[in-house]
């Protein structure tokens, strides 16, 4: 079966109006995603703290489907003529009716991190079985590895881990970095998000790589010193969260930083500075990874 697909952009203030309308006007579906996705300056609101309780980007992409027979003019004018003063441009074209789950599934493919770690959605096979493999299928909480940020905070993982370790993911998404700590030889892994959704997808993606951890929500009370700690989150979110990480890192532990863009690193590494004395920032596509080791002065 064949659909005729209307895309039209808006900003986060309209977004909402604009889906609701497509439904008056007898769309089949509507969907929104972040015009930016996959490119630099994607945005990241889910599964995430984030300013405000945000739930659209900045730059939407609204998509709906409608019925091949239905009149396109007509929808059309009705969107222009309903939302006058946004000049919307309006895209229309045929889309077939495919296997949608294998169309999403072929969207990710597994993952090489250093030559030594796999990522790999569990519809794959093992490429590497000397490697060391985690299975991670795409779900609700953010974090499938094929972000910057994800890839930086692994490949800090990968050189800075010891068998002796606990670590903590503060803001643990899908939990693949405290998952990947423990495959990479970590003793203790600790993980903790503000998203109840979070925590569950993380114990599931635990579970499927039978690996052992503790996932905790942020509403619970946290006694725990790591001597490694990633948090891969918003710069937001990192700006507030500087004593409290500071208190959780062990003297002489490490820490990783990421979710900030390049232009973020002098004012986050600003804000950390009275705790950590810092080493060479790792860069992925405008991304930066910030790591520092707290000094064991204080």
């Amino acid at each position: 079966m064949t659909w005729t697909s209307f895309i039209v952009h808006s900003d986060d203030l309209h977004v909402e109006l604009i889906s609701d309308f497509f439904i008056e006007l007898g769309a089949i579906s509507v969907s929104i995603q972040d015009s930016n996705l996959n490119q630099q300056n994607e945005e990241f609101i889910f599964g995430e703290p984030h300013n405000g309780p945000q739930q659209f980007w900045q730059d939407n992409q609204i998509q709906a489907l409608f019925d091949q027979n239905s009149d396109k003019e007509k929808i059309k004018v009705k969107l222009k003529d309903k939302f006058k003063s946004l000049e919307i441009n309006i895209i229309v074209s045929l889309v077939s009716n495919q296997d949608w789950i294998k169309l999403t599934q072929s969207q990710f493919s597994p993952i090489s991190i250093k030559n030594k770690l796999w990522i790999i959605p569990s519809w794959h096979d093992i490429i590497d079985d000397k490697a060391i493999n985690l299975i991670l299928d795409p779900g609700l909480a953010f974090g499938t590895g094929a972000h910057p940020t994800t890839h930086l905070c692994i490949e800090w993982l990968i050189e800075n881990m010891q068998h002796n370790y606990d670590v903590l993911d503060y803001g643990c998404g899908s939990g693949i970095l405290g998952i990947a700590a423990k495959k990479l030889g970590a003793k203790k892994v600790i993980g903790v998000d503000i998203d109840p959704q979070a925590i569950q997808s993380s114990q599931d993606n635990a579970n499927q790589n039978s690996t052992k951890i503790e996932w905790i929500n942020t509403n619970k009370p946290l006694n725990y010193r790591a001597d490694l700690i990633v948090a891969n989150i918003l710069s937001s979110a990192l700006s507030v969260l500087a004593p409290a990480l500071a208190h959780h890192c062990k003297a002489g532990g490490k820490i990783a930083l990421s979710g900030i863009l390049k232009s973020q690193e002098s004012m986050i590494k600003e804000i950390y500075t009275e705790w950590f004395d810092f080493e060479p920032s790792l860069f992925k596509n405008g991304w930066v990874c910030i790591s520092g080791i707290r000094r064991q002065n204080l």
